[in-house]
């Protein structure tokens, strides 16, 4: 199994809370950390944009990237929202099966 971390920006305190107990309880990630306040600089539709946002740290194993992915697409208020997924090396193995404990399948 593989550890695979994710990044989502998101508007606001609420939606990535409300999405992080999504992602969580339906057992798509193990953990997910809210991190407040950054800045993105972006163009949309012609246009430079500067917005305050917060990020999500998603960790979850490689095989419910897709999943995770739908759900994200199917919940999150963006038209577009940034969704990146890398795969992590040297994972403490406690942790490596922590995540793969609390991934391993719906838990809804």
């Amino acid at each position: 199994m593989k550890v695979v971390l994710g990044m989502v920006t998101v508007p606001s305190r609420e939606v990535g809370e409300r999405l992080s107990s999504l992602l969580v309880e339906r057992g798509l990630a193990a953990c997910v950390s809210l991190l407040p306040s950054l800045v993105s600089t972006y163009r949309w539709r012609g246009k430079v944009e500067r917005e305050e946002e917060l990020l999500l740290l998603i960790k979850t194993r490689g095989e419910r990237v897709e999943e995770l992915r739908l759900a994200l697409k199917e919940n999150h208020p963006y038209e577009v929202p940034e969704m990146l997924f890398f795969d992590a090396h040297s994972v403490f193995p406690p942790y490596l099966e922590w995540v793969a404990a609390n991934t391993g399948g719906n838990n809804e």
